[in-house]
């Protein structure tokens, strides 16, 4: 579904309503506290645009919830109308390089905080923490995001990792990790790689080194950039270095700034979008998936122990 066709499907709250119910509920409404299908529907009107007026009240005499389709989901709780929320998924889950907070606040007509918080929530159910893993032909490296390293020669200073892991035609992963040693990057190969893949893809880097693993049977090729090599007939990592090409141009033309503590969250919103770009019903597949998924109060989305710094590519 694209822009135009949210902003014709989903006009009013009970249209934004009876949509959402539809991809929480397929097989018919159940109360969420005790799952039962013994509900009734309440109609309410409101001049608040902040109150539901779909309602449900459940009838199983030990529960008696009331709840809407909205309770309990990533979209509980939110003072912004459902049509702007969908607003937001079309415009986020179709942007190839992204949209910053300030850029979709000025779209949605709200203040830059709403925005922030509207589009964390939607990366929220982007993210896949038991996803399929690769196979075939698996290309491996790594890039570093954050500011200008002068000095301290082979240290990341000021610098974070991010691993990169893409199927040749097929989907990409980008995790970030604590540091480039070998065992932080076996543990990401051993999560997200099949240990039956035809063929594994390096360059020349020491970290990647797997005759002591269970991937020793796979036969591994190493391009060497260290002296200047990039492409030796089918060996080359030009396509997991791609997929961090996309997402650096992503911070400097649309977030100029990212938090290190919300990068993996950016990241997981790339490897969802770039694994379905060629998915037709991308809106429908995401307002169901933020259906699925528990609220996330603000206060846990800005909750930490200590500053965090932002980062640049």
């Amino acid at each position: 579904m694209k822009l135009i066709d949210v902003s014709k499907a989903f006009a009013t709250d009970e249209q934004c309503l009876a949509y959402l119910e539809a991809k929480r509920w397929p097989h018919g409404v159940r109360c969420p506290v005790c799952g039962t299908k013994s509900v009734s529907r309440i109609t309410r009107r409101s001049e608040s645009k902040n109150v539901r007026a779909q309602l449900y009240q459940c009838l199983e005499s030990t529960c008696k919830s009331q709840f809407s389709a909205t309770s309990g989901t990533i979209f509980h709780d939110s003072h912004l109308g459902l049509g702007k929320w969908f607003t937001a998924i079309a415009l986020l889950v179709d942007a190839k390089k992204s949209m910053s907070a300030l850029q979709l606040s000025r779209h949605l007509d709200c203040n830059y905080r709403t925005a922030w918080y509207l589009a964390h929530r939607i990366r929220e159910a982007m993210n896949e923490p038991d996803g399929f893993k690769l196979a075939g032909t698996v290309e491996l490296d790594e890039t570093y995001i954050g500011g200008k390293q002068r000095g301290h020669k082979g240290k990341l200073k000021n610098k974070e990792v991010v691993f990169g892991l893409r199927q040749r035609k097929g989907p990409i992963k980008l995790v970030q990790v604590a540091d480039n040693k070998a065992g932080t990057l076996y543990d990401q190969v051993n999560k997200h790689v099949e240990p039956n893949a035809d063929r594994i893809m390096t360059d020349d880097a020491g970290g990647y080194n797997f005759q002591m693993t269970k991937f020793r049977n796979i036969p591994h090729s190493k391009i060497r950039h260290s002296v200047g090599e990039y492409v030796r007939g089918e060996v080359h990592t030009n396509t997991i270095e791609s997929g961090f090409s996309l997402f650096k141009r992503a911070i400097v033309g649309s977030f100029h700034h990212v938090s290190i503590k919300h990068l993996q969250r950016y990241l997981d919103e790339f490897n969802y979008r770039f694994n379905r770009r060629e998915i037709v019903d991308l809106f429908e597949q995401t307002v169901a998936r933020m259906a699925g998924i528990g609220a996330m109060p603000y206060s846990k989305l800005v909750e930490q122990n200590a500053f965090t710094p932002f980062v640049r590519p």
